[in-house]
């Protein structure tokens, strides 16, 4: 496939909706339960979500690891040879959305079953690491199109030139160190608790006042 080839399908599949095929030649997924919620309108998103079909057995998919918290399938849209998601059973429209302890489900199993995608297409090894992009795609302007969270593991080899920005020279963000120093307080005060917030702000005046 040409390098022109390989961008246009890394553009197309962050517009269309992964597709999945009618006949898959492995088994389909067991039934399971995908959470759901009581108000109607969070219903009829998860029964519309194409990820929650597949968790309950409703759709088919290519399954290579399953266990109570997370699945993980095949992509049907591949930027690779072996591009896989890991998907939460429960419905979380995005990343933010996600419990901690989900979170950290899905991500605890990335190492192995990143091993053994790596191992199962020969993808390139450098001083016995493997190379593979994980991705999230969380919000529209980030390229979500699914809106139940998952992660992509992307294998990838030497000079296959998937992504259009590494042949480019990045163009870094100019800021100067007070602009810098801003941003960086104002994440830290969006870490805190809101109370430690307020209290930070009292201690502030008070200061500012003695």
């Amino acid at each position: 496939m040409s390098v022109q080839a390989r961008r246009l399908a890394v553009f197309c599949a962050h517009l269309n909706p992964t597709r999945f095929p009618p006949d898959p030649p492995a088994p389909l997924l067991s039934p399971s339960v995908c959470a759901a919620d009581s108000d109607t309108q969070n219903r009829s998103l998860i029964n519309d979500c194409v990820f929650c079909n597949i968790i309950r057995g409703q759709s088919p998919a290519l399954k290579l690891y399953e266990d109570d918290m997370c699945l993980c399938i095949l992509d049907t849209s591949p930027l690779s040879h072996g591009h896989s998601l890991i998907i939460p059973k429960s419905h979380f429209p995005s990343l933010d959305a996600t419990p901690p302890s989900v979170v950290a489900a899905m991500f605890s199993k990335v190492p192995f079953i990143s091993n053994a995608i790596m191992k199962a297409t020969g993808c390139s090894m450098y001083f016995n690491t493997c190379s593979f992009n994980l991705l999230v795609n969380n919000g529209a302007a980030a390229g979500q199109v699914i809106y139940h969270t998952h992660i992509h593991i992307i294998p990838r080899k030497a000079y296959d030139c998937l992504w259009a920005s590494e042949s480019l020279l990045r163009r870094r963000v100019n800021l100067d160190d007070e602009k810098v120093s801003q941003l960086a307080a104002r994440i830290r005060k969006q870490l805190l608790p809101s109370d430690m917030s307020q209290e930070s702000k009292n201690g502030n005046f008070c200061s500012s006042k003695s």
